[in-house]
């Protein structure tokens, strides 16, 4: 699993199919966290399609920089590399794509091998939903309850989840901060409640956040 505070990933297991001149292309993917889930997975996909004339796989572990891939009896080039490439074009880690592919009868040729395997993978992580994730702070923000909508909006504004509610004599706020923007919110919120917040980071935690299509 990665040890980078931010980094892209996929969300869940998906299995998408896309149809080429009559050949089956069967995209599996699988978010994982070593190189021994990948390789359980790529076991797991071989056995329920024993009968696919290929599986080819590609995967990327973060931790280590480990990354493999195969063209399981497609000619050279033309299968493994095009699913790591995909991947590594998309910036995403820790993840294991494989394509099973049923053939229909007609020779797709080079380029349309390479063509087809890279969007399968392109498809099947997109359907796996693609998340930024990222380490967090989890603040303690504790006031009065006049500062409740104050503390609400500002939040809204910077883009802060608010974990959790607690409702007492007083309001604590559990809200998760990135842990390169925890120093500035912490200052912002002690600025705007004039010092009464009070206000300390109690754990952190990976928060998952969909990756916006237009950018980051």
């Amino acid at each position: 699993m990665s040890k980078r505070e931010k980094y892209k990933t996929v969300a869940a297991e998906s299995e998408t199919l896309i149809i080429e001149k009559k050949s089956k292309f069967i995209s599996h993917v699988k978010p994982v966290d070593n190189e021994a889930d990948a390789l359980a997975y790529l076991n797991e996909i071989r056995s329920k399609y024993a009968d696919a004339r290929h599986n080819v796989y590609a995967y990327v572990i973060d931790e280590n920089n480990i990354f493999r891939y195969s063209d399981d009896g497609e000619p050279s080039g033309t299968a493994g590399m095009p699913v790591l490439d995909t991947i590594r074009k998309s910036s995403i880690v820790d993840v294991v794509v494989v394509i099973t592919r049923y053939f229909g009868g007609t020779l797709l040729g080079t380029g349309g091998l390479v063509h087809t395997y890279s969007a399968s993978a392109k498809k099947g992580l997109e359907e796996s939903g693609i998340i930024i994730r990222t380490m967090c702070d989890i603040i303690s923000v504790r006031i009065s309850y006049e500062l409740v909508g104050k503390i609400q909006y500002t939040l809204a504004q910077e883009g802060i989840t608010i974990e959790n509610t607690l409702y007492e004599n007083d309001v604590t706020f559990l809200i998760s901060s990135p842990k390169d923007d925890t120093e500035r919110i912490m200052a912002k919120l002690t600025d705007i409640t004039n010092g009464k917040a009070v206000m300390k980071i109690i754990d952190q935690k990976y928060v998952d956040k969909e990756e916006d299509k237009n950018g980051d």
